[in-house]
């Protein structure tokens, strides 16, 4: 019964979410974007390294808070959900997150010893000299779990979620398939967080995917008649504008043969803090050298 949809779900409107997409874009931003930065500007006797830094702290923040939003997200669909799916998600989602928590935390705190992260873990030089070499293999196990397996575990279960609560973005009524002015206003710093997420995530594939099968819905609900909501263009139109800042990122980057080096293959899309510790760290290095 959790997973049926009721016969008058199909007719019911849901006004924008403001506060919940505002809190949502807060929070993501702060919370998520913010937290390597916290870490890097708050002064380090404050967060000694063999301590949690303040962008730990941040990330716990936001393993919390970010279930509840999605779970507060989803209780708003004027279109009843599969709940078995949401609850497995959020658990995974949590999981993934948890995980990416520890290794995301110690790959950052070793940027204050040197590492580079536009460099693979076994070319880094403070990496590449331990003894015994056996140690490389713990930080490549490392990497494994936060730019893999942490990832894998928080970004699917995250998509997914949003995709599912888009099923429930539409509405046979012409004049709710509009977008007030607040959402208008999120809609750029919702995109770039999503950016974001996406280029630092690597996590393209998964992105894209989403976006497709986003397009395919609203393409096979047009001819039943039916048009998405004021929440389902903010979300669609965002996934729209992403799109377009990640292919002007790759276009900015498309001759930097260092970062080439590091995401070698088909689909070429750097890391912005790959792009900050070669470019922007050495100028910074540079300015304080003068």
């Amino acid at each position: 019964r959790h997973g049926a949809v009721k016969s008058e779900d199909t007719f019911k409107t849901s006004p924008f979410h403001f506060d919940l997409w505002f809190y949502f874009t807060l929070q993501n931003w702060v919370l998520d974007f913010g937290r390597p930065i916290a870490m890097i500007i708050l002064p380090l006797e404050w967060f000694p390294l063999n301590k949690p830094s303040a962008g730990d702290y941040f990330h716990m923040a936001y393993n919390v808070i970010t279930p509840f939003l999605l779970l507060k997200l989803v209780e708003r669909s004027p279109k009843t959900l599969p709940r078995s799916m949401i609850y497995v998600s959020i658990i995974m989602f949590v999981m993934g997150a948890s995980i990416h928590l520890v290794g995301d935390s110690v790959n950052h705190r070793l940027i204050f010893s040197g590492y580079q992260h536009h460099l693979s873990v076994r070319e880094n030089p403070i990496i590449k000299n331990l003894k015994p070499e056996t140690l490389i293999d713990s930080f490549e196990l490392l990497y494994y779990y936060d730019e893999y397996l942490g990832h894998s575990m928080w970004y699917i279960p995250f998509f997914l979620i949003l995709f599912i609560y888009f099923t429930g973005c539409f509405t046979p009524v012409q004049e709710e398939s509009r977008m007030p002015v607040a959402a208008l206003l999120l809609m750029g710093p919702s995109s770039l967080y999503y950016w974001y997420l996406v280029t630092e995530g690597q996590i393209f594939i998964l992105y894209i995917f989403t976006f497709f099968a986003m397009m395919a819905l609203v393409m096979h609900q047009k001819r039943k008649g039916l048009v998405l909501d004021s929440n389902g263009l903010f979300l669609f139109y965002s996934f729209i504008i992403t799109l377009v800042l990640i292919a002007l990122w790759v276009g900015w980057l498309w001759n930097d043969k260092i970062l080439r080096k590091k995401y070698p293959g088909v689909i070429y899309i750097p890391e912005p803090w790959a792009f900050y510790t070669l470019h922007m760290n050495n100028l910074h290095a540079a300015k304080e050298s003068l």
